[in-house]
């Protein structure tokens, strides 16, 4: 298998759909929006039924000769991809602010993790487990590829989540068809291109389309699994759709995320990490701190510095200068938003920052915190994926594990403490598939990520990640007749 030394830098200007490796529009197309500036991105395609046929079509073609190469092959063909993203860092992340609204700042640091996800995920060994090995018999559990991926991502982190289905579908010897958000295509079908440089035609395709293409992968019988990232809601739908087919499911989806701070931390210490940790991505990552709680003794003094350090924390364009904040993501969102944001006087909270909506051309929402809402409470009870952040006293121990709990979403949940063992002890018992100490959010592509109850189904990353991307088979190997 050849690998192009191409290396050349994309044209972002001009956006097509990647089928069998070559770029094909549509006669009809759309635009995305400019969430700072509610003006139309460039035309993209809207992929049709008989597109995405032909894209499965090749994928199961190209699965034959692919799912037969070597991890090494595979790995270094990976490689020289990481390397022509890294050479496109300035398109991509200039592209990502424009299509997702992030700060230009964090769009870098985004499209900056792809190499490490990529060449990460590719150092891991699949192991063929050895059972039994006697003189009559060996029996051993190997890992063989699927077929037909599917990877469904969402507008949130549209490079760094895709570039995750990517990896792990195609190391493990599968082929895959990548689906950006209608919200955030252009970075995807940008990823495929760059792609059709060092992957055999089938390999990686996008497909750029409208609410109707998700449906359509999830019901075709040429694709064998799907992994899916976004809405709690859209996850129920796409497992119940891939039951027609018994599709492999691998499903990341929302989480309400706690944080216990307890009474013996250093506050001016942690204060700058942790209000980084609300509302990184205007708080539009399903693993940002959505529940704050905070000891009663220090509840004051920590409420008033967090306070002061989210008011330094600039909002505007992405593209501007030092700015942090930059709009949510889509109208959708910012409606959402405004209607839990219009809950603070219905159920009479006190909001200490920001708490409306300031009228202005892009979906900016204001930085808000509402002190010591009742657990009953919206702005508690709901994922709010808007910069909004419920921060509530407690006293006991058992009282606090127990409301950080009481949600039927389970994805991430720290704890914050001097005191060690304490904070372990704690953690134990949090009901979250990613639980940090003294941190929050820290990720690498060597380590599992998933949700408990409702937050998902399986895990992407790490070595349990990658095997959700294979079947199991067991082997049976008798020395003699």
């Amino acid at each position: 298998m050849a690998i192009s030394d191409m290396n050349s830098l994309l044209n972002f200007t001009t956006f097509q759909n990647v089928i069998n490796n070559q770029l094909s529009s549509t006669a009809v197309t759309r635009n995305g929006i400019n969430p700072a500036t509610e003006e139309p991105n460039l035309e993209v395609p809207i992929a049709t039924k008989e597109d995405l046929d032909n894209a499965v079509q090749a994928a199961r073609t190209a699965f034959k000769s692919w799912s037969k190469t070597s991890f090494q092959e595979r790995r270094a063909a990976l490689h020289a991809y990481a390397n022509a993203i890294e050479a496109n860092i300035d398109g991509f992340s200039k592209t990502l602010t424009m299509e997702q609204g992030k700060p230009l700042s964090q769009s870098r640091t985004e499209v900056g993790m792809v190499g490490t996800w990529i060449r990460g995920l590719s150092s891991i060994e699949i192991p063929t487990n050895t059972i039994e090995d006697t003189e009559d018999r060996k029996i051993i559990q190997r890992y063989t590829p699927i077929g037909v991926a599917g990877a469904i991502v969402p507008w949130n982190f549209p490079v760094l989540l895709a570039i995750g289905k990517i990896v792990s579908a195609v190391y493990t010897g599968n082929t895959v068809i990548v689906k950006p958000s209608p919200f955030t295509p252009y970075c995807g079908l940008k990823l495929a291109e760059l792609a059709t440089q060092f992957f055999p035609p089938g390999v990686i395709q996008c497909l750029s389309g409208d609410d109707s293409l998700g449906p359509m992968m999830t019901e075709h019988p040429g694709i064998d699994k799907i992994s899916f990232t976004g809405s709690i809601a859209t996850g129920k739908r796409v497992m119940a759709s891939c039951s027609k087919t018994l599709k492999r499911v691998t499903l990341e989806l929302g989480g309400n995320d706690p944080a216990i701070i307890c009474d013996d931390v250093d506050v001016d210490a942690i204060i700058p990490k942790v209000g980084v940790l609300c509302y990184l991505c205007s708080s539009q990552i399903c693993m940002m701190i959505k529940r704050l709680y905070v000891h009663e003794k220090i509840y004051d003094q920590f409420l008033h510095k967090l306070l002061a350090f989210v008011k330094t924390l600039k909002v505007g364009d992405g593209t501007e200068t030092d700015v942090f904040f930059g709009p949510v993501q889509n109208k959708m969102q910012f409606e959402k938003a405004r209607n839990l944001l219009n809950s603070i006087s219905t159920e009479k909270l006190k909001a200490v920052l920001g708490g409306s909506v300031e009228e202005s051309k892009g979906y900016f929402i204001q930085p808000t915190i509402i002190e010591n809402p009742p657990e009953s409470s919206r702005v508690v009870q709901e994922e709010p994926f808007a910069p909004i952040l419920p921060v509530m006293q407690w006293s006991d121990e058992e009282d606090v594990i127990q409301k950080a709990n009481a949600m039927g979403t389970g994805l991430g949940a720290s704890v914050w403490s001097k005191d060690f063992g304490r904070a372990t002890h704690i953690a134990d018992q949090l009901e979250s598939g990613m639980v940090w100490v003294n941190t929050h959010f820290d990720v690498l592509p060597t380590v599992p990520f998933g949700g408990h109850k409702q937050s998902g189904i399986g895990v992407e990353w790490g070595l349990n990640g990658l095997l959700t991307y294979c079947n199991s088979q067991t082997q049976w190997l008798k020395q003699t007749l």
